[in-house]
């Protein structure tokens, strides 16, 4: 009896050790996702605070550097106002569009690079060279005297944009299926508090430098700057690695030949590199990318054209645009920290239709809006959709593929949504200009049903 005793004890004593060792695992991971968290957050609110500058900035160069580089964009820019049919008046606005295309574009380009990297070397240092390499940018900003220059710290900060894939390969890396969809709600809220607070010091920034002479803008760079630098020597000391070295391409050659692959955009819409997948599972990857592309580029034209309806039909003043964001972005923060990470695992599908579904009435409700009660009506709608579609597609993209290969998928991911953003202000201003709001409007929140159904028969 004795011995069964101290049997007994054994026993429960290594599952108390067990016990113990999975509850370490678990708040190492749990802190990894905050770390990742906190980090993202800072790099967004240096990202964002740049968005009410641009009018200020275009003003500032074609006052003090009206020829090269400036002359040409604007000439480009003034031949597509014509095609289109808009208003003079919104040259400014138009010239923006342009400078937030090409940085899509540089992230469609990199996002899959960065990522593909990361499956060979870790995800640490490469989430340390992408943070360098948009503090660079923020350097060549701060010394932007010339319009040259300026563009050349967008073009820095496009191609070096890669932390947020980073982001979530790592949540994908220290989740289970059961709690991932947590993670991926998480990264939304830090981007819904980025959109938030990132737009506001800028705008504060934009209502001082009226008035003011010579290079203003190195002060808002410096705070950009400031807050990247704080970014690197925060993940530097916090963030453990989360791809140990087992589970890592081993192949140093096959992850860039895959990497470059996708610069085509046919290999990237068909996932094509990834051979080892299993039939379905790489029909189901190709349908869910085409899905995020054709949703980002629908919803990416309408945000984008969202300034000239209330400039024209309500006379918005920036601050009152800066208002109408910030009620969307607490939605957004609202729903994605209270609602979405709580969506059991099984459900991202069904809530991202769900998302999907809502956004049509809120094209056609904003479209058709004469007064402010119809306006946030619909932008209500707007925002509970966007709180969920991105969050749950992007839990769905990362349960497929082994652990050496989710940094390639997620950036394949991003890539086609930041292709979709490039490519979505130009299609959206020739709709607005060619057909109306109330047209264009509801002809967008319509074409939203082909995401929804190609994303339904996804089994």
């Amino acid at each position: 009896m004795k011995k069964d005793a101290n049997d007994n004890t054994d026993v429960l004593e290594t599952k108390d050790k067990k016990n113990e060792a999975k509850d370490g695992k678990k708040e190492v991971k749990d802190r990894t996702t905050i770390v990742v968290f906190v980090g993202l957050l800072i790099d967004l609110l240096a990202f964002t605070l740049i968005l009410p500058l641009f009018p200020s900035l275009i003003a500032h160069y074609r006052q003090n550097d009206s020829s090269g580089l400036f002359a040409f964009l604007e000439t480009k820019v003034e031949h597509f106002r014509l095609l289109v049919g808009a208003p003079a008046e919104f040259n400014t606005v138009l010239f923006g569009g342009l400078l937030g295309s090409l940085f899509s574009f540089l992230q469609f380009i990199a996002s899959p690079i960065i990522g593909g990297l990361s499956d060979r070397f870790g995800r640490k240092p490469l989430l340390l060279a992408s943070t360098l390499g948009i503090s660079i940018s923020y350097v060549v900003w701060v010394m932007s005297s010339n319009f040259s220059m300026f563009v050349l710290a967008r073009i820095l900060g496009g191609i070096s944009k890669g932390n947020v894939s980073l982001s979530t390969a790592i949540v994908t890396d220290v989740s289970t299926p059961a709690n991932r969809g947590r993670g991926m709600a998480l990264i939304g809220v830090a981007f819904s508090l980025g959109f938030i607070v990132g737009p506001m010091i800028g705008a504060g920034f934009s209502v001082w430098s009226k008035g003011q002479e010579g290079d203003w803008f190195v002060y808002p760079a410096v705070t950009a700057l400031i807050l990247s630098i704080i970014d690197i020597a925060y993940i530097a000391a916090f963030f453990k690695e989360s791809l140990p070295e087992h589970k890592r391409n081993p192949s140093t050659r096959a992850t860039l030949l895959q990497a470059w692959m996708y610069l085509d955009p046919r290999a990237l819409f068909s996932f094509s590199s990834l051979t080892n997948l299993e039939t379905k599972d790489h029909n189901d990857l190709k349908k869910i990318g085409l899905s995020y592309f054709i949703y980002l580029f629908l919803y990416s034209g309408m945000e984008f054209t969202l300034t000239f309806l209330c400039h024209l039909r309500f006379g918005f003043t920036s601050m009152q645009q800066g208002r109408m964001f910030l009620f969307i972005g607490t939605i957004m923060a609202l729903l994605q920290g209270g609602v979405v990470r709580r969506i059991k695992q099984g459900g991202e599908k069904n809530a991202a239709l769900w998302g999907l579904l809502v956004i049509v009435p809120s094209f056609a409700i904003v479209g058709s809006s004469w007064n402010m009660y119809s306006l946030y009506s619909g932008l209500f709608l707007y925002a509970v959709s966007t709180a969920f579609v991105v969050p749950c597609i992007t839990t769905l993209v990362s349960t497929y593929g082994e652990p050496h290969q989710k940094g390639i998928i997620i950036g394949i991911f991003r890539s086609l949504g930041a292709l979709g953003r490039a490519l979505g202000p130009i299609f959206g201003s020739f709709l607005f200009w060619s057909l109306g709001p109330e047209l264009s409007y509801a002809l967008g929140g319509f074409l939203l049903l082909v995401p929804y159904y190609i994303l339904r028969n996804v089994k």
